[in-house]
């Protein structure tokens, strides 16, 4: 047996695997595993919970630079998923198993209760005109190569 997937950094805030990678994989018939799917913890409502304080076990460490870089992107994306009634995490992992070449995400939960809760992800249907908002919202490298190096 050959390879059957590939495994890649990919998420709302890292899509730099939109230009080759993914379009590469869907022709030769391959998945794509993301890893970090919730950039390490910004994409799963860190504003919120840095407002609310750590609420025990469902904290996720986030370096205070990963949200001060992208705090804009961050309060208009939990706006959003609050607008949609969703926790942040739980969109951003819908938001990947709506992309086409998705198989699957590595989603690391550190306990029990994470891991249940990711599992809401599962149920969250992410329409067409949502999918653009968020797309508007962190954009990618701009479609395929060689369209996404053209000035």
């Amino acid at each position: 047996m050959g390879l059957i997937s590939e495994q890649s950094l990919y998420n709302l805030a890292s899509r730099t695997v939109e230009p080759e990678v993914i379009p590469a994989l869907r022709h030769y018939g391959l998945g794509l595993i993301p890893w970090s799917p919730l950039a390490g913890g910004p994409l799963a409502g860190a504003l919120k919970r840095a407002s609310e304080g750590r609420r025990a076990g469902a904290g996720i460490p986030v370096v205070p630079q990963q949200i001060e870089t992208r705090r804009s992107q961050l309060e208009a994306y939990e706006a959003f998923c609050d607008k949609l009634g969703e926790q942040p995490a739980d969109v951003a992992l819908a938001w990947l198993l709506h992309q086409p070449a998705v198989t699957a995400t590595i989603i690391g939960p550190r306990t029990r209760d994470q891991l249940t809760a990711s599992q809401r992800a599962l149920d969250v249907n992410l329409s067409d005109d949502t999918l653009q908002q968020l797309d508007e919202m962190w954009p990618g490298p701009g479609g395929q190569a060689p369209q996404a190096y053209a000035w």
